[in-house]
This record gives structure tokens, sequence and C-alpha cells, in this order.
């Protein structure tokens, strides 16, 4: 998520893990709970330091490395 205020974003923590934050591009990387995740997102944009959530695309790549490692496979 982007941030404007970074001393904000460390209230977070009560939210889910925070992984990251950086002091340069003012974004968080916050790992929360995937069952709840739609909840907490909805939450976390109604704060007013928030300036954008991006929910993390992994569940949508393709993992299968298989063809990329052997492609006689």
């Amino acid at each position: 998520m982007w941030v404007k205020d970074l001393k904000a974003a460390r209230s977070l923590e009560r939210l889910g893990n925070v992984h990251y934050i950086s002091k340069r591009l003012n974004y968080v990387y916050l790992y929360i709970d995937g069952k709840m995740a739609d909840q907490l997102i909805k939450r976390i944009e109604q704060l007013p330091w928030v300036n954008r959530v991006e929910p993390s695309q992994r569940r949508s790549l393709s993992m299968d490395f298989r063809q990329q490692i052997c492609p006689d496979i």
C-alpha cells in the first residue's frame, strides 16, 4: 500500500504483519490473513494517510516452472 505518512503507517502492525516500510518511496508491505483480506482492505483504504492499496498478484501467477527449466519435457 502507498502511504502519505510513514509514522502513521507503523500503526498498521495491529492489522497484520508489517514486512517492509520504504522510506524513500512511501510504501508498506503488509501481510494479512487471507480470509479477512477483503474486510481489512476496505478498512485500510478508509484511513486518511493511505493513498492506495494494491493486493498481491501472486495467486494469479503461474508457479509451474518446469517448461522454463527443461523445455523438452
